[in-house]
């Protein structure tokens, strides 16, 4: 089954996406995580295929995160989500 992890502070956009991917495909299964230390947490116990970050976190940069997940779990997509549309965000993404 295909995994996905979705880590965002912002609930009600989690809670949006999430019915989005699960109304589009029906057969994924998908975690939430608020933070940085719970999608971490979530990481090791879901194991995702795929993670969809959002670039603004409470405690860690959104763009430092996904360095730390790749450097254990090479093999995990990773999509950095942001509603700033700065030009920096996007080079470093």
């Amino acid at each position: 089954m295909f995994k996905i992890l979705i880590i965002d502070p912002n609930d009600p956009f989690r809670q949006s996406l999430k019915n989005i991917l699960v109304n589009r495909f029906p057969f994924i299964d998908i975690q939430e995580a608020s933070d940085e230390a719970e999608g971490l947490n979530k990481l090791e116990i879901f194991d995702p295929n795929l993670i969809f970050l959002e670039i603004h976190l409470p405690a860690i940069s959104g763009l430092d995160l996904p360095r730390r997940i790749k450097s254990d779990h090479p093999e995990i997509v990773i999509v950095i989500l942001s509603s700033y549309d700065l030009p920096e965000y996007q080079t470093a993404a």
